[in-house]
């Protein structure tokens, strides 16, 4: 290894992954751009090589996120999920606590068949228009709605990034996420929901007039694209299901996201003449959300050279001699360290560096098979971890970007006071299922 200058390479490599973290945390910079300058300074001081930095690029998390957005750009054309939300509200019929509920539980259910920061970004403008007509602050629905989209994100491979990257890494399927994960979510949800209950609840008010105005919405004015619904509704349902079947066919989820993708776009397209159909897949990319897609190759990258020169390693010993080598100290450690570190730095950089410290352990604990639930501690807490602070996951600043330009702005202090300590309960309830599940 020849650094630039002769320096310590293990310097030079932390260096740069400190001032990359600390760069995206104050958010003065496209996170993408970071990235990709921290992935850069590895090549170009000498820590990696150009093939090692392309080794370390986990491109099945970046083909699922890619077909994954694909699907969700060309399906929201049809506006079945504004569909879904509107109808949601009048099910409600127009009272502010019920539709606060029923659009938390759609966040939560899209989210885990989604995406969580794609769930957001559909229903967060519907429930600024549904709040503004029933002439109510919208803080109280898009708080739940942030910590429904992290909860339910928690249940599925799919449902927010740190799973799809810890899947990738530990082999772990679709299947794997929904049968170990899924379980405990609705607990930690109605929990959820009832500490929201009593902090905004009972100052939910409406006046008749309000209410009548909502369930004068027609849901079916959302859908634009009858056709092009059903070609969407079949292609999700094939990815869906081929998720859930991913270990048996030996294929990587990417593979059936990317297929979907190109599946969905040829069936959108299939009306048009050649220019056309140039047209509308140009129209498609560009919806694709190309900065997190940067962002991860970059981050990848960063975090290779950490490990190149040892210092992940080193972590994962001295992480083994403070829990004194018991399996059940060291899950709990991974699980409310993830859960405090992502409530306080965005828990995507967090777990890129924690699956090659947990990884590093399975020799310690019988080889990877053993270490499962070390990957479930961790899943469990950065993405619950994700709802303990605004810049805690993706998904809480662009529902706070929405509310921005809607002229509601959510405060960091104002947010945090509020959702970390409901945090902190739903990882006591994380830490209880682990406990009685895997451990006891």
């Amino acid at each position: 290894m020849h650094v630039l200058f002769g320096m310590n390479p293990i310097w030079v490599a932390v260096t740069i992954l400190l001032v990359v973290y600390a760069a995206i945390m104050f958010e003065q910079f496209n996170r993408a751009v970071l990235s990709l300058l921290g992935a850069g300074l590895m090549i170009l001081s000498g820590v990696l090589t150009q093939e090692a930095a392309i080794d370390g690029i986990d491109f099945n998390t970046i083909g699922l996120l890619t077909g994954m957005m694909v699907i969700v750009a060309i399906s929201q054309k049809t506006g079945m999920f504004q569909y879904v939300a509107i109808k949601a509200a009048k099910l409600a019929r127009g009272r502010p606590w019920g539709i606060l509920v029923m659009l938390s539980v759609v966040t939560a259910v899209f989210s885990a068949f989604l995406d969580n920061v794609t769930t957001v970004l559909l229903i967060a403008p519907v429930t600024l228009l549904i709040t503004d007509s029933l002439d109510v602050k919208p803080y109280p629905f898009l708080f739940s709605q942030i910590l429904a989209s992290n909860i339910g994100g928690t249940s599925t491979l799919i449902g927010d990034p740190p799973n799809i990257m810890i899947g990738s890494q530990a082999h772990l399927s679709f299947y794997d996420f929904f049968v170990n994960l899924a379980p405990i979510i609705p607990l930690i949800m109605l929990v959820t929901l009832l500490m929201i209950w009593l902090l905004f609840g009972r100052g939910l008010h409406a006046s008749e007039e309000a209410q009548r105005l909502i369930m004068e919405f027609n849901e079916r004015e959302a859908i634009k694209d009858i056709p092009l619904l059903k070609k969407s509704l079949f292609v999700l349902g094939l990815v869906i299901t081929g998720f859930t079947c991913s270990h048996s066919l030996h294929l990587e989820p990417a593979t059936i996201a990317l297929f979907g993708a190109a599946l969905l776009l040829l069936l959108e397209s299939w009306k048009h003449n050649l220019h056309g159909k140039d047209k509308a897949f140009e129209s498609i990319m560009a919806e694709v959300e190309w900065t997190t897609i940067f962002f991860f190759v970059g981050l990848f990258i960063v975090v290779t050279g950490v490990e190149h020169v040892g210092i992940i390693a080193w972590m994962a010993e001295k992480t083994l001699a403070l829990t004194g080598g018991d399996f059940n100290a060291t899950a709990a450690a991974i699980l409310w360290i993830s859960a405090i570190a992502s409530a306080l730095i965005d828990n995507i950089p967090f777990v890129a560096t924690m699956i090659p410290l947990i990884e590093n352990m399975a020799p310690t604990f019988g080889g990877d098979q053993m270490i499962v639930p070390l990957w479930w501690a961790l899943a469990l807490g950065a993405c619950l971890g994700g709802n303990g602070s605004l810049i805690g996951a993706s998904a809480n600043l662009i529902v706070a970007g929405f509310a921005q330009r809607a002229g509601h702005p959510i405060g960091f202090i104002q947010f945090t006071k509020h959702a970390f300590l409901m945090m902190l309960v739903s990882i006591v309830i994380a830490h209880i299922y682990l406990y009685l599940r895997y451990l006891a």
